[in-house]
């Protein structure tokens, strides 16, 4: 029987968007709809739209306005990072450093970049997905001209130790860049680039609250790029085409709303993930991915990682969609497809786990009334589901 209340515990993959950024996105799509190049009245507001969303992004990075470009997404922010410091640089170097749990963005942008005779070292993780600092200490070369590490970690919710990275980084390789994809850190964390080293940082909109369709990439001082598109020269030429005015502004009231109340979101969603953790390591055969305390490394407040051994992922999945409650199996661009998860894998995850693995991701929306729901339903369903795959 379905759930009279759905319970939407899929946040990772994409957010509901704030009721006040659709509203702010209907009003310039309706009255501030000029393009943003144009010199007529209706182009000077877009263009403003546009000023005012870079004020209260640049305030929240504490960075220049000159620094950020908006982009359609994480991904085209990934892709430019990479593929645009590899074009810039190649004569500087030609090697990258990375991990081997980054998002498909990263991992895929690094394998063309192979595929052009670049090379790259993928770094390990431990068995909570903590990058090891050993391996970096010993990959970077006068070679190395960018390090990309992810802030949080899409599937199991791992946060990286980014200012130790940072001034690893800085000290045998000051002349290579660091990117950092923050697609789940951002809206979380107070990230500062600056000091923690970062000259490249990616942002997606819609995993914040905002619209799909909408990314930054904030890029330091010192940062040379070249384009992977070409077109008006918009944005210093560098992201080329007509900005996205609702999305932009749209991006930038999510970010607002989020960073206004930051520490009390982030605190309730920390107890929610305590409370939550605690309850499935309390359910029979039940194994928790990741960091589940302090002393194992930083996690994110957002992202539970859990397996269910003898049941496929898929399976639980639509056990609980049919009861109204929404999670994912692993990171949401790549679960289409029948292959196990790389961060898994890379934690050294055996098959029983890889196999049945789901992730539960909350908002500053989630409840605990939510989340009792949802191990209501396991607690009931789980145990019918292992007889059955036992037959």
């Amino acid at each position: 029987m379905n759930s009279e209340k759905e319970i939407y515990l899929d946040n990772s993959a994409t957010t509901g968007v704030f009721p006040e950024v659709a509203e702010l996105m209907k009003e310039v799509f309706l009255e501030d709809y000029g393009n943003p190049s144009s010199l007529h009245r209706k182009g000077i507001r877009a263009e403003k739209r546009i000023r005012d969303a870079k004020e209260i992004l640049s305030g929240i990075l504490g960075c220049a306005e000159k620094n950020l470009l908006f982009t359609s997404g994480g991904t085209e922010s990934d892709n430019l990072a990479i593929l645009g410091t590899a074009a810039a640089r190649n004569r500087a170097g030609r090697h990258l450093i990375t991990t081997r749990i980054e998002h498909p963005a990263v991992l895929q942008s690094m394998k063309a970049l192979e595929e052009q005779g670049f090379r790259v070292t993928y770094l390990p993780v431990d068995a909570y997905g903590t990058v090891s600092l050993s391996a970096l200490q010993e990959a970077l070369t006068e070679d190395t001209i960018l390090v990309s590490v992810m802030h949080t970690n899409n599937e199991i919710g791992t946060v990286q130790p980014l200012e130790t990275i940072g001034g690893l980084i800085r000290e045998k390789c000051p002349e290579a860049y660091f990117h950092v994809d923050a697609v789940q850190g951002f809206g979380k964390f107070s990230i500062k680039p600056k000091k923690t080293g970062i000259d490249l940082l990616s942002v997606s909109g819609h995993k914040l609250h905002g619209p799909k369709g909408i990314g930054l990439l904030y890029c330091s001082d010192r940062v040379r790029l070249k384009p992977i598109s070409y077109g008006g020269g918009q944005q210093g030429g560098l992201r080329s085409g007509t900005e996205n005015v609702p999305g932009i502004a749209g991006l930038a009231e999510a970010s607002r709303i989020l960073y206004e109340h930051l520490e009390e979101d982030t605190g309730r969603l920390f107890d929610l993930r305590s409370f939550f953790i605690r309850e499935l390591q309390g359910m029979e055969n039940c194994h928790v991915n990741g960091v589940t305390d302090p002393g194992q490394g930083a996690f994110a407040p957002h992202i539970v990682g859990a397996a269910f051994p003898g049941i496929r992922s898929e399976v639980l999945l639509h056990t609980l969609e049919d009861r109204g409650i929404y999670v994912s199996a692993g990171s949401a661009c790549s679960s289409h497809k029948a292959k196990h998860s790389a961060t898994l894998e890379a934690v050294g995850a055996p098959g029983e786990i890889l196999e049945s693995s789901i992730r539960f991701s909350f908002s500053v929306h989630t409840t605990r009334e939510e989340l009792e729901e949802t191990l209501r339903v396991l607690r009931e369903q789980v145990p019918i589901l292992r007889r059955f795959t036992a037959r």
